[in-house]
């Protein structure tokens, strides 16, 4: 049975979340015998008593249908969680949404703790205490789309078990501890959408079991260190939208075999685009977009990255041809080239440029043209050539060209064409 303590610290718990429930109704005999969905108990391992090991708050499915919150949820004792020695589990999902909550104290839990969640919970607000360290249990410390801000304190180097930090889309500010190498167990870190500054530190390269790294849409600064190239079992990087700078594309990311996405646009690493590409054939997503690239498009590109869905290399400084290997790219369903120096005709076959349609993107290239045959699909492209008939490319520009759809029945594309027959006879009777 469940010791009177914990089921009344249960029961509080319950009526802060949502009053309009008569929890000690609904569930008035022992919670370990009866309780919501989301409230687990277990034996204690030494003393074989039964106590709470896991709390999970917020409606996230008819398959996990735990006790859901009111939009005036609240944690007014700060403290509502002391009892709970033996927790080992607390999630929380979309719970605090309108009324201000603070961060709770959990300095009194104990060690056992392995799951810290609070996902989107947007007046949560607070930060992480240097008690955070003695939670050496810890395997998964989930906050993400709250308000919680400060530092990411020393301790967080102590979470040796940790497995997966996720403190995404929240107000976090300073720097990552360099102690941040400790937690060798760590195959997620994803620290995005914060206010993260100070240089990417060099340490993190000793996380020899990282899966993926999500640094993006921070403020930090400096070049990207070299020893990243020690993550050979990486599989997402994303650096992109901070104030990273020079160095160029990472060369080390030809030994991240497993990489299946690479992002670093918005930083200025300028350089050319380096051909590393057949040792990353497994990638399928790239995001080169506004770091001052020069040069050209390597065609290894098309030829070795046969599972890239998206391409993005757009407003950089790029010069040269498209390469015509791109249309070898069955998954391709995203090219963005826009605003860059690229010149020649576009390479790709009609087929090529209906399967991607409005996702080829080649504006902003003054140089570029296409065929007259395909204007339809590039409004902001010019036609090859057009100088010969200005007039001509004039009608073309509005989408009709000399292998015009007959079959259309629209009345203006047919005025069109006569007005194009008309002019090419004009035309060549002046010469």
């Amino acid at each position: 049975m469940l010791n009177s303590v914990e089921q009344e610290s249960v029961y509080r718990v319950l009526e802060s979340l949502n009053s309009d429930v008569p929890w000690r109704s609904l569930f008035p005999d022992d919670l370990c015998s009866s309780a919501p969905h989301g409230v687990v108990c277990d034996y204690a391992s030494v003393t074989g008593t039964l106590n709470i090991v896991e709390l999970s708050f917020g409606y996230v499915s008819d398959f996990n249908s735990n006790p859901t919150c009111s939009p005036s949820s609240t944690l007014l004792d700060p403290l509502l969680f002391s009892s709970f020695s033996h927790l080992r589990k607390l999630f929380f999902y979309k719970c605090f949404t309108q009324q201000p909550v603070s961060l709770p104290d959990l300095s009194r839990v104990g060690s056992g703790l392995e799951e810290l969640v609070f996902i989107n919970n947007p007046t949560l607000f607070g930060s992480l205490s240097d008690y955070i360290g003695n939670m050496t249990s810890l395997r998964r410390l989930i906050i993400t789309g709250t308000k919680v801000s400060g530092k990411i304190p020393v301790g967080f180097g102590e979470l040796t078990n940790l497995e997966e930090a996720t403190l995404s889309r929240n107000s976090f500010t300073g720097e990552i501890p360099e102690n941040v190498s400790n937690l060798k167990k760590l195959k997620v870190l994803d620290l995005s959408q914060n206010g993260f500054s100070g240089n990417v530190p060099g340490t993190i390269g000793g996380l020899e079991n990282l899966l993926k790294l999500d640094l993006s849409s921070n403020y930090f600064s400096g070049e990207i260190p070299e020893t990243m190239k020690g993550l050979r079992g990486l599989e997402f990087l994303d650096l992109s939208d901070n104030g990273l700078v020079g160095g160029g594309v990472p060369l080390f990311l030809s030994e991240m075999s497993k990489l299946k996405g690479v992002y670093l646009s918005g930083n200025e690493l300028g350089g050319v685009i380096p051909d590393i590409w057949k040792n990353l054939r497994g990638v399928n997503g790239i995001g080169l977009s506004r770091v001052g690239l020069v040069g050209g498009i390597p065609v290894s590109m098309g030829v070795f990255l046969g599972n890239l869905s998206y391409l993005g290399l757009d407003n950089n400084m790029l010069t040269g041809e498209v390469p015509k290997e791109f249309e070898n790219l069955e998954l391709l369903s995203e090219l963005n080239l826009n605003n860059n120096n690229l010149s020649g005709k576009i390479p790709f076959s009609l087929g090529f440029m209906g399967k991607v349609g409005g996702k080829l993107r080649l504006e902003g290239n003054s140089e570029l043209c296409v065929d007259e045959g395909v204007i339809n699909l590039f409004y902001k492209v010019k036609i090859c050539n057009e100088v010969e008939n200005p007039i001509s490319a004039l009608v073309y520009g509005y989408g009709i060209s000399s292998s015009s759809r007959v079959g259309d029945n629209s009345t203006c594309c047919w005025v069109l064409i006569l007005v194009w027959v008309v002019v090419n006879l004009l035309w060549q009777r002046r010469f």
